[in-house]
Formats: structure tokens, sequence, C-alpha cells
């Protein structure tokens, strides 16, 4: 399998150089060059395996030709058996037609570490093969950082510098990444919103020069990995609810774009997608895209659901390559046209073919907070907001002719406690291992939003590789 830039002009790489790469060397992301594709057989046989007996199949193409299968098989053992739930990522019925599949059973409590934790076995892998060491730097709304940082720590091939909007995530977010005291894991509150701290990440791989003095890699889904294993919990729903025989729908709460272009890859690979429905909080932008066919950035709103408290979703541009009919200067263009006027639109055919499979809707707090307090008496589900936002969309847009929806419960409710306990009068508790979270010690640098003092912390800090740190204690002998 061999990957390509949505912006043309970066060399086309295998699996394992994207991995390390991150983001291309042309400001675009990566993508396969073409989707592998499953039969409606193929599909069907993967009704009741285990969690990572699917992720084999699904993964298994994407990173051909750089693991060897029983590599692969033996990192994704390890990867699920460590989550909570015996199904991994289980399924409950809502209603008639609506399901809510719990992705909040790994160890950090939220969806994305259903790719992080592979995410960090897969670096390990790949560098000790290498015998190289990265610098891992990433921007968090909330979740990415604390499932990355779990995913990284002590791994000493690798240092990690999570960025996040400092004030701008919750306390259980917050010291669920402060409170890692590994020598290789390092915080930054940055004074700034989540944009800034996504911005300060992607200036700093397209300084070429720092790049490669660092050996930068990236966790944030800007990292097709972690887009590749967000794949397989789609197949796992999907399946579990009657594909291929039956078509499926999916709600997801959703800032960045990337877990829901998963499910759009998803069915880019024959998995029968019927509708993907988009929940927006305030922040609305890929809402008013999705009713208007123009991208246009606002000013962030700080909300309840604060992971997705985000204007510039950077996976989107993803799903413009194919819009553009993977025209990769034409994304280039229309990108380099956003970054400096804050809005592109696309024509109104290629509007009118997205809104064939996308759907969107957009709910403020007490809109939100509302669902909260349904869903709980309804069926007895205590969500958080972004879970709440997500079964809120499926309840408004679900189309009806669908038979099924999925929505996504993206995090533990025991991560927004706050939120909840106002919505619905419970105040939902940490799971046991997490108990004594508020009284751990904490360890993070406040810094501005600036790339030179960024560049400079990160270069003063990170471990020198082991190959460099050999060759000191050789010559100082």
């Amino acid at each position: 399998m061999r990957y390509l830039s949505t912006r043309g002009d970066a060399p086309v790489l295998a699996f394992d150089e994207v991995l390390l790469a991150g983001l291309a060397r042309d400001g675009g992301l990566y993508l396969p060059e073409s989707w592998p594709q499953f039969s409606p057989g193929e599909i069907r046989a993967l009704a009741g395996k285990p969690y990572a007996e699917v992720a084999f199949a699904v993964i298994r193409p994407f990173v051909a030709g750089a693991i060897a299968e029983a590599d692969l098989k033996r990192i994704l053992d390890e990867t699920y058996a460590g989550f909570e739930h015996a199904a991994v990522a289980p399924l409950k019925q809502l209603d008639s037609r609506t399901w809510l599949m719990e992705l909040f059973h790994g160890p950090t409590l939220a969806f994305k570490d259903y790719a992080l934790q592979l995410l960090g076995r897969l670096f390990d892998h790949v560098l000790r093969q290498r015998g190289e060491r990265v610098t891992i730097i990433g921007a968090t709304s909330g979740d990415t950082g604390s499932a990355a940082i779990e995913a990284c720590r002590d791994r000493d091939r690798i240092d990690i510098f999570m960025l996040h909007p400092r004030g701008r995530v919750t306390e259980v977010q917050r010291r669920q990444m402060t409170t890692v005291l590994a020598s290789n894991v390092h915080n930054i509150a940055l004074e700034g919103t989540f944009d800034d701290c996504q911005d300060q990440v992607k200036a700093m791989f397209n300084d070429l020069a720092f790049r490669d003095a660092m050996n930068l890699s990236a966790v944030n889904s800007i990292n097709w990995a972690r887009i590749m294993a967000q794949i397989v919990y789609y197949f796992v729903a999907g399946v579990a609810l009657g594909a291929p025989d039956r078509a499926v729908a999916f709600s997801v709460p959703s800032g960045n774009f990337g877990n829901i272009y998963a499910a759009y890859g998803a069915g880019r690979m024959g998995l029968p997608v019927a509708q993907l429905i988009v929940g927006s909080n305030r922040n609305d932008i890929l809402t008013r895209f999705f009713d208007s066919g123009t991208m246009a950035v606002g000013g962030v709103s700080p909300t309840i659901s604060p992971s997705m408290d985000i204007q510039i979703s950077s996976n989107f541009e993803r799903l413009l390559f194919d819009v553009f009919q993977r025209d990769g200067t034409k994304v280039k263009q229309v990108m380099a046209g956003f970054r400096k006027s804050g809005s592109f639109a696309v024509s109104a055919e290629e509007h009118q073919r997205l809104r064939r499979l996308f759907d969107a809707h957009r709910f403020d707090d007490s809109e939100t907070a509302a669902e909260i307090a349904a869903r709980l008496q309804e069926s007895g589900e205590l969500l958080d907001p972004h879970s709440a936002i997500g079964t809120a969309a499926a309840r408004a847009e679900t189309r009806p002719e669908i038979a099924a929806v999925v929505a996504l419960a993206c995090a533990h409710p025991a991560k927004f406690p706050e939120a909840v306990e106002q919505a619905c009068g419970v105040r939902p508790e940490l799971p046991a291992r997490l108990a004594d979270l508020y009284e751990r010690e904490e360890r993070c640098s406040t810094l501005p939003n600036d790339l030179a003092i960024l560049q400079d912390f990160i270069r003063d800090r990170r471990q020198d590789p082991p190959q460099r740190a050999a060759s000191r204690t050789k010559g100082a002998a």
C-alpha cells in the first residue's frame, strides 16, 4: 500500500514512512492511493468476531508491505486486551432504530484510545526496526492529549510534547495529561485556543529544518494511522446491525472531522453507509458548510463540549480531496486561499454530491443539556455533552428511510462532571483506577502563542537519540 498527499507535491510513501511523517512535506494530509475493497461476503464473515480480529482484517491492507502480518496481529491483540469491556466497543439500543456505540472503555475514557493505544505500539515497532527516535508534537482540545500521552509514556524511542489551550479543557482532561510524570512526556498549556495550538503544530511541521532536526512526528488525526484505526469500529457496528445486508447510518459529534471521516472511509471500503450525520456545538463551521456549501471561519466560543470548540477542521481536507476528484493542485490552491481569507466555497454540484451522504445539525449548550436530561429519563443512559450532541443529531437528522442509526458515545460522562451534573442532577463518578486523579501531582509549562518560544522549549527538553547519546558518551571517555 502506498500513500499520497492531498496537495500533490509530496513524495508517495509506504505506511511506515507515513506513520512517522504525520503531515506531508507539502503541508497536505496522507491518504491511500486507493481504498481497499471488501466484498459483501468478506464483510459478512466479520460477524461475531472479536474486535481485534475485525481490526486485523480491516487494517491489514493499509499496512501491507510495511508490517508483517504476525507482528500486526500481536500488536492488535495487545492493544485491545487492555480495554475494560469484553466487546471493546459495545452497542446499546436506545429506541426502535437508534443505537449507542460506547467508545470510552480504553485507559483514558475517550474514543481517542481506540486509535492512539494502537499508534503507540506501531511507533514502537517501526522505530525499533529502523533504529530511530522521534519527537511527537500534538495539539489537543481535551481528549487526544491524554490518550496520546498514555500511549507514548515511558517509551524509550519517543519524546512527546502536547499542547492544550490553557483554561479551555476540563479539570479531568487536564489532570489526565499533567499527572503523567514520565520523563519523555511534556505538557504545554498554550495561551490561546485549540486552533492556535493546531496552527503551531502545523507551523513546526512546515519548518522543514526544525522538523528534520527534531525528527518530528504527529499523533493528531492528521496522522493517517489514526483514521485507519478508527475505521475499525464502524465495521464492528455495521456488521453487528446486519451489514452488508442492511445499511447503517452514523451520527458523530465532530470538531476536527477525523472521526466522521473514518466512517466515510468505511463506506469507501464497501460498508453500506446510508447517511453520515455531523453534530456540532455553537462552533458550527461544519454544520454551516453542509447547509450552505461555504466553509467560513468564525470566532471560537467556549462550550460545555470543549473537545469540539474548533473552527478549523483539519481532516476536512481529506474529504475535499475526493470532492475535487483527487486533484491535489486544486486542494492546494483552495487551502492556501482559505488560510488567507478564512473562507472557501464548493460548487453547487459538489455541494449536492456531499449532501447525498452528509447531514449536519447544531446544538447550543442549553439544547445539549436538555438532551443529557432527556436520554437519562428515557433510557437510563448518562451521556457526556459530546455524546449527547451525537444522540441529539441522530434524533434531529436521521432520514425517514433509515432503519438503524448508530450515535457515537465518544467520552465517559465522568470526564465532564460539572456539565453533566448541571444538566441532569447526577454527578458521574470516575472509575476506580482514576479515583485519586485530583490528588496526583501535576507537571505542566504555560507558554505564549509564539512559535520561536515553543521551538526553543522543545529543543531544550527533548532527549538525545540513543545513537547520538552513545557517541557522546564514547567521545567523553
